[in-house]
């Protein structure tokens, strides 16, 4: 008995101490909100575009080293080839250098150059035999010392390639480094992200929602849609994880992630709500992942959690959940490299009746360790809910 009295101590102090966002937002809060988000829509834009251009350059730029360093060693395969043949003629010169200047018999067994000497009529035309034998020496010299400069030379062209080579590898691992980092934060942005239209949209229909409500301009518009609705969203009495199972893959506002990214062995394991609450929306994101969104009552305040990239969902807008609720299967649905569940908790929403566009929402992230008891560090598994 003292042992389910502390667990339920433990519980209610973590649902009443949680932090959630206590600013009340005005109609005209809101409003100047959408406002200044459709404006900056057209920068967003821009950077998009420039992330992507900057991506698409680093892809040229790669594309370019990989063609140098295919040059390269084509031409490093040449040169050692010329050095090679180099080398040959240098033994070939060399011994028919030693050959001429000792009157010896060259390679090929015969006393040809001692003969030719020996073999003249007269004196005179001994000489003249002995002058072209000292030019042939001197012949075979400089074709020596011109190939062995050559070896030098090439040798150094070896050096300097390889020289080369290395700076170019090595841009190549930063480059791509850099391009994985963009890559990385762009997946990151794109998780669970919706388009730009859709945002604006979005926004848009955030505004009408409230002033359709018949909100004053200046009545928090939480307490707005209590009064008009009525509160149908039961409060939650603690937090859950959403699976019975599994590991953490990557952390929250790890590279800009909104949310924190768990996954299991079973790729279709079953996915749970982490607190009881009502079903705010159910969408199929711009990449095509299948995406449920509750809304919570802690306190009195509303916070939101999704859920992503799920291959499955069993439950629709307006259901009543509770942590024992079966809503979906985790998946790989999406802008995702594989079986997970994107996980998000925020202190609004940029659908209608969340109260914040898009560029609000993503400040309001929470980091859900805060609330759920995830093994620290990654892929550390757990078991039990």
């Amino acid at each position: 008995m003292r042992k389910i009295s502390c667990v339920l101590l433990i519980t209610l102090l973590t649902v009443f101490l949680i932090p959630v966002n206590t600013n009340a937002k005005t109609l005209k809060e809101l409003e100047n909100e959408v406002n200044n988000f459709t404006a900056d829509l057209e920068n967003k834009n821009n950077q998009i575009a420039a992330n992507d251009a900057e991506v698409a350059e680093i892809n040229k730029k790669i594309a370019d080293i990989e063609k140098q360093i295919s040059d390269i060693e084509n031409e490093t395969k040449i040169l050692q080839q010329e050095i090679e043949e180099s080398n040959v003629e240098i033994a070939k010169k060399s011994e028919e250098s030693k050959s001429l200047f000792q009157y010896l018999q060259v390679s090929n067994g015969e006393n040809a150059y001692l003969e030719y000497i020996f073999g003249a009529t007269n004196v005179t035309d001994m000489v003249y035999r002995m002058a072209i034998v000292e030019q042939l020496t001197e012949y075979n010299e400089k074709v020596m010392d011109e190939l062995t400069q050559l070896i030098e030379e090439n040798k150094q062209r070896k050096e300097d390639l390889a020289k080369k080579n290395t700076e170019l590898e090595k841009l190549t691992v930063e480059l791509e480094a850099e391009q994985e980092k963009i890559n990385a934060e762009s997946a990151a942005i794109r998780d669970a992200m919706p388009s730009v239209q859709q945002q604006l949209d979005a926004a848009n229909k955030q505004l009408a929602y409230y002033k359709k409500l018949g909100c004053g301009e200046n009545e928090d518009i939480t307490a707005c849609e209590i009064r008009v609705n009525g509160n149908s969203v039961p409060s939650a009495t603690g937090f859950y994880r959403p699976m019975i199972s599994g590991y953490v893959t990557q952390n929250w506002m790890n590279a800009g992630h909104l949310g924190i990214d768990l996954s299991n062995t079973n790729k279709t394991i079953e996915i749970y709500p982490v607190a009881s609450g009502v079903v705010f929306a159910k969408y199929y994101d711009t990449y095509g992942a299948l995406v449920l969104k509750i809304r919570h009552n802690v306190n009195g305040k509303y916070i939101y959690s999704t859920y992503a990239h799920l291959s499955a969902w069993y439950v629709n807008v307006g259901d009543v959940v509770t942590p024992n609720t079966l809503i979906g299967k985790m998946g790989n649905t999406g802008y995702s490299f594989g079986a997970h569940l994107h996980l998000e908790l925020t202190t609004c929403d940029w659908h209608a009746g969340g109260g914040c566009t898009w560029a609000t929402y993503q400040k309001s992230t929470i980091n859900p360790r805060q609330y759920i008891g995830f093994p620290s560090g990654l892929r550390v598994w757990w078991n039990g809910r």
